[in-house]
């Protein structure tokens, strides 16, 4: 079974990393698949939960991936690099000039989901907050708790 839907989100100020953590009723592998195949990707991105005009994901470290909005007025698109990929387990990226970390882990039949956003400063770390990372990373688990809870 999923949780109440809502993401457990930490800042720690100390560290510059924004942390937020889920749970889904459904298995690693399918969770983990939501994050690396573009055609699962395009449909639970945007915060605004209007699907991608553009996914392109190069699976494997040093790998690009590029994820555009619909709406231009979102800003440009979303890209980074992909530096380590441990199907189904864990997934580590920089963009933005912060590292990105999921982690998966199988836990009574549900997956827990970790994601950790580390800034490379405090300066850093308060631009995303005004930017509001924190809160459209809410919004974006929202709309992937909801397509996995559909795609099954």
């Amino acid at each position: 079974m999923m949780s109440d839907g809502k993401a457990t989100t930490t800042i720690d100020k100390g560290t510059f990393t924004v942390h937020f953590r889920r749970e889904f009723g459904a298995p690693c592998e399918q969770v983990f698949a939501a994050w690396t195949k573009p055609e699962h990707i395009e449909h639970w991105w945007d915060p605004t939960g209007v699907p991608l005009s553009e996914c392109i994901v190069d699976l494997r470290p040093g790998g690009a991936f590029k994820f555009t909005n619909r709406d231009s007025a979102h800003g440009p698109p979303f890209t980074g690099v992909y530096r380590i990929i441990e199907r189904p387990n864990q997934l580590v990226f920089e963009a933005l000039g912060a590292v990105g970390t999921v982690r998966l882990e199988a836990h009574h039949g549900t997956t827990q989901m970790t994601v950790s956003i580390r800034c490379s400063s405090a300066d850093h770390l308060e631009q995303f907050l005004k930017l509001g990372v924190d809160v459209n990373t809410d919004r974006t688990f929202d709309n992937l708790v909801q397509y996995l809870s559909v795609a099954r």
